[in-house]
């Protein structure tokens, strides 16, 4: 009775001898958009809101904890594989933070600055890049100085209107939900390495 299923089963299955075709990338951005990202060179990241959920959960004792996505954490480190620098700007810190960036090869940070203008230029400064080669996902009034002067800016859907406002890109996904990886897979797609590290994890 089992012989002709496990047949069936045995003949559905591909050879390993045989390759598998290229995967084609299933992603795509309006081509305007992909145009002002090309110059891309370093990405700066608000946390709360953008890689959180912004809600600030306190423990007992008083410490803040965080809740990450790992879709967001594996695009950061997709980015320094095409060779964007990923960079943090944030008005609040906190250990499980900095533990994360550090998990993540984030070395680019500033911590408790809500004037966070000077905060980024003095990365662009370090990295000898300017605005034009940045790109920021921010999600509230202190992330507008760098949406305006930045040369691609995104919000999460949930961000608040202002932020959308100035936003070339309003993301599909919510802050901490995906919202970051969305951000950056628009960067490897503009920066032609998408379908390479793509191909490259399902090869």
């Amino acid at each position: 009775m089992d012989q002709p299923l496990a047949r069936a089963t045995a003949g559905a299955a591909t050879p390993a001898s045989q390759p598998l075709p290229p995967l084609r990338p299933a992603l795509q951005f309006d081509a305007q958009l992909l145009l002002r990202a090309q110059g891309v060179r370093v990405a700066f990241f608000d946390v709360d809101g953008v890689l959180t959920d912004g809600g600030l959960y306190f423990s007992e004792a008083g410490e803040t904890l965080k809740r990450f996505h790992t879709l967001d954490g594996h695009g950061i480190k997709l980015l320094q594989k095409a060779g964007i620098t990923p960079a943090v700007v944030t008005g609040r810190d906190a250990p499980a933070l900095r533990l994360r960036l550090k998990n993540l090869g984030v070395v680019h940070a500033r911590f408790g600055t809500e004037d966070k203008r000077p905060a980024a230029e003095s990365i662009l400064a370090e990295l000898g890049l300017d605005w034009a080669q940045a790109a920021v996902i921010g999600d509230d009034w202190p992330d507008l100085p760098l949406m305006r002067r930045c040369a691609l800016a995104c919000a999460p859907c949930h961000a608040h209107i202002e932020a959308r406002a100035v936003a070339h890109h309003v993301t599909a996904a919510a802050g901490g939900a995906g919202a970051a990886r969305e951000f950056c897979d628009l960067l490897l797609v503009a920066s032609g390495r998408y379908a390479q590290l793509l191909e490259a994890y399902t090869a």
